[in-house]
Formats: structure tokens, sequence, C-alpha cells
């Protein structure tokens, strides 16, 4: 009983959260995501020689990396406030 109680007040002081799962979803997630894609650039594309194709989809998956970036790093708030005070005046 004793035991059962005090394993009770450990799980109850530890803290919970979600860090765990977020770095698990930057280190392998993400990655394996982008060798996805990458692997389906050049299948769908780089067989036909649709080069120019390629390339506009790379862009794209550029500006979803720059969104990802901005979004792990914690920069967007700046950005946002950047932006904020070019309509502010």
């Amino acid at each position: 009983m004793t035991s059962t109680l005090v394993s009770t007040k450990t799980l109850a002081a530890a803290s919970l959260g979600t860090t765990g799962i977020s770095q698990w979803i930057l280190n392998n997630a993400v990655p394996l995501l982008l060798l996805i894609v990458a692997l389906l650039l050049l299948y769908l594309g780089g067989g036909k020689g649709d080069n120019a194709g390629v390339m506009r989809r790379i862009g794209g998956v550029f500006i979803a990396l720059a969104i990802i970036g901005l979004a792990v790093s914690g920069a967007g708030v700046d950005l946002g406030k950047w932006l904020a005070t070019l309509f502010n005046g």
C-alpha cells in the first residue's frame, strides 16, 4: 500500500509535456517526409525530362521548409512583429 502511494505521488509530481513528441517529430518524421518528397520529385519529374516542372515543385518545397523552420525556431514571432511595424508606422 505504501509503495503504491509513493509511486502515485511521484507520478503526480512529474510534469507532463509534449517535448518528447515534438523532438521525435523533428528528429524522425520531418527528415523522413523530406526524403519521401525528394524521391517522389525525382521519380515523377526526372524520368520524364520535365526539369522545369521539378524545379517549380522544389521551389514549393523550399517555401514549406522555410515555414517549418520559422515554426520550429520560434523566429515567427519576431517576423510577425516586424511585419506589424511595417503597417503601424
